[in-house]
This record gives structure tokens, C-alpha cells and sequence, in this order.
């Protein structure tokens, strides 16, 4: 309802959406690898894409309460849910591979997304 807050906002939001671009491809890589490290970018990227499909979920949701608070909650849900897998899953697996790759770097392989 304020067209002021609106803009401040959305260049607050814009202002820290660049770490995907940078941030994302190199985390992928130190977790898994080098070897597939392109073919897993672009997975990051169709992600982003598929991502985008639940545009018209959202939009139904809004139009079926006749507001976005539904789809802020899920989407601050989905996001809750994403940071406690990251803490609880991804952060002691990422640790043991460290650590193996620690004590014998030549024979360690880092797991992959996708195997050709």
C-alpha cells in the first residue's frame, strides 16, 4: 500500500540476489567436485528454471485467498525447511568429506550429482 516501501524493499532484495550467481557454482564445486563441476552449474541453473513452474501455483494460491500472505508463508517455510537441511544434512556430510579428503587426498572422490 506504500509505493515508497515497495521500492526500498525491492532493492533490498535485489541487493543480495547476486551470491547465486557467485557463490552457488563454486559451493558446488568445493562439495562435489571438479569433475562434473560445469554439468552441475547448469543443474543449479535449470533448478532456478524449474523453480519458476510454481509461479502459477503461487498465483492460484493468492487468487483462491484473495492474498499473498499464503504465499509468503510457504514461501518462508520452504525456506526455513532449506536452511535447517543445510544445517542438519548438508553441513556433517560436507564435514566428512573434508576430513577423509584430509587423511588420504588421493583416494578420496567427492560424490557427484550426476554420472555419466
Amino acid at each position: 500500500h506504500d509505493p515508497l516501501w515497495f521500492v526500498l524493499l525491492s532493492g533490498f532484495v535485489f541487493f543480495a540476489w547476486g551470491e547465486i550467481y557467485s557463490l552457488f557454482p563454486s559451493t558446488c564445486t568445493d562439495t562435489f567436485g571438479t569433475k562434473f563441476a560445469a554439468t552441475n552449474a547448469g543443474l543449479l541453473y535449470t533448478a532456478k528454471g524449474t523453480a519458476a513452474l510454481l509461479v502459477p501455483v503461487a498465483n492460484y494460491l493468492q487468487q483462491a485467498t484473495g492474498s499473498w500472505d499464503g504465499v509468503f508463508l510457504v514461501a518462508a517455510g520452504a525456506n526455513m525447511l532449506a536452511s535447517l537441511l543445510a544445517i542438519a544434512v548438508l553441513k556433517p556430510w560436507r564435514k566428512r568429506v573434508v576430513a577423509q579428503a584430509q587423511i588420504a587426498p588421493e583416494t578420496v572422490q567427492a560424490p557427484r550429482i550426476v554420472t555419466a
